[in-house]
């Protein structure tokens, strides 16, 4: 939940309790890509789901998230995310080893893993930068973990704005 001043005004969170989250780990988990979900989100893209149960890797947006015991809105939280200013993306990067599948089980580890605070100077809004890493798995019958199936890493940029 996002500080507020004396006056009702958001407070920028304090830097060291932002630099403080990277390293921070979250719960970790699995979760399996269900070929009705596969089906539709290849029809919100616009393409005809892949063949021999293979899904599509734009399951990496989203998935991963989930999958490490976390939620869009707990990333928020975390970073003190005023629901008024803009929170965008700079990146994601995909290291995919093999194919993701439908019905398959996969096994998430990750955190947050650099904070980056920018701007202030001369007016200019403060930005706090968070960097995601997320290690995809395969899970084999009977086993905690199995090979790498996809790195995936991306960062958000938080704006602080005056108001």
């Amino acid at each position: 939940m996002p500080r507020v001043g004396a006056k009702g005004q958001d407070v920028i969170p304090d830097l060291d309790d932002m630099a403080r989250l990277a390293g921070h780990r979250f719960p970790g988990g699995e979760a399996r890509i269900e070929h009705w979900e596969n089906f539709l989100l290849s029809d919100a893209t616009g393409v005809a789901p892949l063949p021999d149960g293979l899904a599509h890797p734009a399951h990496l947006f989203h998935v991963p998230i989930l999958g490490v015991g976390t939620s869009i809105a707990e990333l928020f939280r975390l970073a003190e995310a005023d629901r008024a200013a803009p929170v965008s993306i700079d990146f994601y990067d995909w290291c995919i080893d093999r194919p993701l599948k439908e019905g398959e089980i996969y096994r998430f580890d990750g955190g947050i893993s650099a904070h980056e605070r920018s701007g202030g100077e001369a007016g200019a809004p403060v930005v706090d930068s968070f960097t995601y890493e997320i290690e995809v798995k395969e899970r084999p019958e009977g086993a905690a973990s199995g090979r790498r199936v996809a790195h995936v890493a991306f960062r958000w940029h938080y704006w602080r704005l005056d108001r």
